[in-house]
């Protein structure tokens, strides 16, 4: 009875359950995955939606600023600019290799594909040019002079024309595809950074940098035709086609405004990852993907019920992002490195969930400088060797 009664007091109350000693392993696994959910400075990181995960790594060989991503979906495959090198690197979505890299200018960042022409439009940051690649022969076809530090570029499908961000002269420049030449020059905030173009309005979204402002020009007229308030210092732009809506990065508020492009307001503020630098919608499955620095995540957004359907993590910080139509593929770029992910976003958030999730340990602090180029902020990090 003695053994008995000794035997006894080694058993563990849990959530008012009596268990046995060989339990209180199990609890602890249980409280610490309470405490991640009680720790700001742990987050949860659903894995178990299968549609969403890291399916391919691409490693180039050396490390590098691998920043802006076009898809052409006429030669299936992403255009990917190097700031590090000056070239653009061309991926075939098939096999996920590298076909070309084609040099441009000094410090390409924001890149954009002109389906009518075949083009690839690349904003040289370091050289106050735009470089133009032929797809059909992955070579530069034209060099075009615009302003200060281009940053963003976008393409307008209805006129044939190529928007560029120039960061430091606070102006938007114009581009014909027809003849390669500058037809308008127009003045916008301070250091616009991001560009989205509304097929369904004829209208160009113009976001900055250095004030929480989005403008937006109408196609017709170049003229500035609505300002918009969104979050601290918007970062990136894309417009949502199947619900008229464009979706605004705001890096320093770590959320995401939805601008309604029929009244140019405000209808929807979703909290995302720390620091959003990305965005790219996915025009099959109505869904807008972001890219989070400062979680090392991409959150997914369904654009019929603005919230947030899924977290992939990431094993960096996310610089670039751009969806695959073709493939039903996520392209990720990040800050300083040699590898490139490649998300699916093929299948449903219906379908069945892993056993357990993944804890992702996210920095929330530290400071760091940026300068806004190609709709994101790239920072000065340093380079890995």
């Amino acid at each position: 009875m003695k053994n008995a009664r000794d035997k006894a007091t080694f058993n563990v109350i849990l959530f008012g359950v009596v268990m046995k000693r060989r339990a209180v392993a199990l609890a602890f696994i249980l409280a610490l995955f309470v405490a991640a959910f009680c720790t700001p400075s742990i987050g949860l990181a659903v894995a178990g939606v299968k549609a969403f995960e890291v399916t391919t790594t691409i490693t180039w060989e050396n490390y590098g600023g691998y920043y802006g991503l076009a898809y052409d979906s006429a030669k299936s495959a992403v255009f990917i600019t190097n700031v590090d090198f000056d070239e653009v690197s061309v991926i075939s979505d098939g096999n996920n290799s590298v076909v070309a890299n084609i040099a441009v200018g000094s410090r390409p960042y924001g890149i954009a594909y002109d389906s009518g022409k075949g083009e690839l439009f690349v904003a040289n940051h370091g050289a106050d040019s735009v470089s133009v690649i032929s797809d059909s022969s992955n070579t530069v076809v034209a060099t075009i002079p615009v302003g200060s530090q281009p940053s963003a570029v976008a393409y307008d499908s209805d006129r044939g024309e190529i928007y560029v961000a120039n960061y430091n002269s606070s102006s938007v420049s114009v581009i014909s595809d027809s003849n390669n030449m500058v037809i308008a020059n127009i003045k916008v905030r301070n250091q616009p950074c991001a560009l989205a173009y509304d097929s369904g309005k004829g209208e160009m979204f113009v976001g900055h940098a250095g004030c929480n402002q989005v403008l937006v020009i109408s196609g017709s007229t170049h003229a500035v035709v609505a300002n918009v308030t969104v979050g601290n210092q918007p970062a990136s732009l894309a417009y949502d086609s199947g619900k008229g809506e464009v979706f605004v990065a705001n890096h320093n508020s770590s959320s995401v405004s939805v601008i309604s492009d029929s009244t140019n307001s405000i209808v929807a503020t979703v909290d995302v990852g720390v620091n959003p630098i990305g965005l790219a919608y996915d025009s099959d499955n109505g869904r807008v993907f972001v890219a989070n620095y400062y979680s090392y995540s991409v959150s997914v957004i369904s654009d019929s019920t603005n919230t947030v359907v899924a977290n992939v993590p990431l094993e960096s910080p996310p610089q670039g992002i751009c969806y695959d139509s073709g493939r039903g593929k996520v392209f990720v770029t990040y800050s300083e490195s040699n590898r490139i992910s490649v998300i699916s976003a093929t299948a449903t958030p219906s379908d069945p969930q892993e056993p357990f999730p993944t804890l992702l340990v996210a920095t929330a602090s530290g400071a760091s400088a940026a300068v806004v180029c190609l709709g994101v902020l790239v920072y000065f990090k340093k380079r890995k060797h």
